[in-house]
């Protein structure tokens, strides 16, 4: 952003500040543009969007309020339209749509928005529902008992047990963790660069926190931990595993001089699901490609040595926060 007072460009600074947000205290990292030639700070709808978001985060998590996801996965559950889901809970179709949308419930909402998780107490909220006739509530039924019939449970405990915490919070960069989506980053990386597991492990670290740097969101929900080898994602062996096994990718045995290297390639015929991504992610997922397209894998190590969150989290047990996205000095 051009300064409005010089028309120079500015850079972006960072502070801890503390913000109220309704009644409430929370600190964030906040990002502001700096006139250095005045001391005059500035922000735009870009570094708006962060440090509300950064604040919207704390108050969803202080208080178990769903995250955006979380809705719009438990309403694709019951097999419901935004619509009819609005008409079921009695929010109106403005209110919940903001609530998919991104906009904080209220505390009371939140919470009833958990409870519904239960399929029990759903459906003893849509029958005591004064909206619907006997025919429409037979129809619902249906519905619901269709689309939980169909609920992958058994992919959903896999993907559980291989992406830990189903919880969206800071270790997970406030998504739900999706095995759709890592697996298709995981081919997208090999069908860009074709990355050794070691610097497919750091491809992933980039792309996650890159994302949540610049929207407060992951893109993977992946959760990550430090070993000697940099920054990696939980579990990571399995989840190159089932990338594998499912046929987004395949292994290259390349010999050196001394060990076997596995090179990461895609399987022939196999299209990257782009329809899985928001815009902003697909971008971030092309730069990250671009900028280590080149890079070895002893130098993305090294890059990887210099970053805040695995400095402080080597040799600990504690997962990576994604709050250390804004320390990132590689990218």
């Amino acid at each position: 952003m051009k300064s409005p007072i010089t028309g120079r460009e500015m850079p972006v600074k960072k502070r801890k500040e503390k913000f109220e947000f309704r009644k409430e205290t929370f600190e964030i990292t906040y990002h502001y543009y700096l006139d250095e030639a005045s001391g005059d700070q500035f922000t735009d709808d870009h570094l708006s969007e962060i440090n509300t978001n950064q604040l919207y985060n704390e108050y969803r998590s202080k208080y178990g309020i769903p995250y955006p996801d979380e809705i719009i996965a438990l309403r694709e559950k019951y097999g419901l339209s935004a619509n009819k889901m609005s008409e079921v809970l009695g929010f109106g179709i403005n209110v919940y749509r903001a609530y998919e949308a991104g906009e904080v419930p209220s505390a009371s909402n939140g919470k009833f928005l958990q409870q519904i998780k239960k399929t029990e107490f759903f459906l003893s909220v849509l029958e005591s529902s004064s909206q619907f006739t006997a025919e429409e509530l037979e129809k619902i039924h249906k519905k619901i008992e269709t689309a939980i019939n169909g609920w992958r449970k058994s992919e959903e405990v896999y993907e559980s047990f291989l992406c830990g915490n189903k919880m969206p919070n800071e270790y997970t960069g406030y998504r739900i963790p999706s095995l759709d989506k890592i697996a298709n980053m995981i081919l997208y990386f090999a069908q860009k660069v074709q990355p050794y597991k070691t610097k497919l492990n750091k491809l992933l670290f980039y792309a996650d926190f890159l994302h949540f740097r610049d929207t407060v969101y992951s893109i993977s929900g992946a959760t990550y931990k430090a070993i000697q080898m940099g920054p990696v994602p939980k579990n990571f062996g399995a989840l190159f595993d089932y990338a594998i096994e499912r046929k987004f990718v395949d292994i290259e045995l390349i010999q050196f001089e001394d060990f076997v290297g596995e090179r990461f390639v895609p399987v022939a015929g196999v299209e990257f699901n782009k329809d899985l991504f928001e815009d902003s992610e697909l971008l971030v997922l092309e730069i990250v490609a671009r900028k280590f397209a080149d890079t070895t894998v002893k130098e993305i190590v090294n890059i990887s040595h210099n970053e805040a969150g695995w400095k402080d989290n080597i040799g600990g047990f504690s997962p990576i926060t994604y709050k250390y996205s804004f320390d990132l000095i590689e990218m």
